[in-house]
């Protein structure tokens, strides 16, 4: 199973969007400042997760919530 997840930074206007088979520990790695991408914009609270079934359709809604079209539309509701 594959978790799609959004974190927002609580001290920025800052969304992350990934996905991860292993969720708490992705997110600790976010909370802790071992992502070199993320690590400026700590801390950060679960926005958004959703269970997929496999990587290939995942990655599809990864893509999904990185564009224009799914950001505004999911990554907004809170």
């Amino acid at each position: 199973m594959i978790h799609v997840y959004a974190i927002k930074s609580l001290n920025r206007n800052y969304i992350y969007v990934g996905m991860t088979d292993e969720l708490e520990r992705r997110l600790d790695q976010h909370q802790n400042g071992y992502e070199k991408t993320t690590r400026p914009y700590r801390p950060f609270k679960l926005i958004y997760t959703e269970l997929h079934q496999g990587r290939k359709s995942a990655r599809a809604q990864e893509k999904y919530l990185k564009s224009a079209a799914g950001f505004n539309y999911d990554c907004r509701i809170q």
